[in-house]
């Protein structure tokens, strides 16, 4: 889900895979144990933003004829909310001894809070637009799928917006990732266990996906933001 669909071209794909996989292992051990977390975070928000702006929009408008579809770019704006995930963690260390590369990304960092939030808008609006879809994948033991599917659109663009604006961060995150970690409880976790090899394990990709998404809303309503954002 991290690239395009059709990237036969790349020469060693399988190795560029096992790289970039042991890459993301070795990423999230060193968040999680604090080593190195600024410089590992800076770093991967600015592979995934690269990806994002140097391969999945060229694709988006060379390779296919669907780019004004917001359903289109669904993978390049997973890869957009990762990006904007790991500035936000990264904003909340300190700068000390940096090296030039990473005073520069460094710089970018601040605007992991509104990419993250355009997504947020963006999943919103598509659970608006692809309503039918969206209520397929909610459980059958729940009622009124569809108003729920236009539940949880209306929370994710009134996240999003909120963050963006500043208003009630804290709070309004805080909901985020708990609606987002109820949703990978109850719908993700029993899809990637029911059928976790189908669409090459993509319901188990979008599980953790998910879970990333409830992480960085949490990081968020911890308080580690750069300077200028309000409480």
């Amino acid at each position: 889900m991290l690239i395009p669909p059709n990237h036969s071209w790349i020469p060693g794909l399988v190795l560029a895979d096992y790289i970039f996989g042991a890459w993301l292992l070795v990423a999230g051990t060193c968040i999680v144990f604090e080593i190195k977390a600024r410089s590992i975070s800076l770093f991967l928000g600015a592979i995934l933003l690269l990806v994002f702006c140097f391969y999945f929009i060229p694709y988006e408008f060379l390779a296919t004829s669907d780019y004004l579809k917001l359903g289109e770019w669904d993978n390049a704006e997973k890869e957009l909310a990762l990006s904007g995930g790991a500035w936000v963690i990264a904003g909340g260390y300190s700068n000390e001894n940096d090296s030039v590369i990473l005073r520069f990304i460094s710089r970018l960092a601040p605007w992991g809070y509104v990419i993250f939030s355009i997504t947020m808008i963006s999943f919103g609006i598509d659970h608006f637009l692809y309503a039918k879809a969206v209520s397929e994948y909610i459980p059958l033991w729940i009622p009124w799928k569809i108003f729920w599917a236009y539940v949880a659109g209306t929370a994710l663009m009134g996240s999003g917006i909120g963050i963006l604006l500043k208003i009630r961060i804290r709070l309004i995150a805080a909901l985020l990732g708990t609606m987002i970690l109820i949703w990978f409880i109850i719908l993700h976790i029993p899809k990637a266990i029911a059928a976790p090899s189908s669409d090459k394990g993509g319901e188990v990709t979008s599980a953790f996906l998910a879970l990333a998404y409830s992480g960085i809303a949490f990081v968020i309503a911890g308080g580690r933001k750069p300077k200028g954002l309000s409480k």
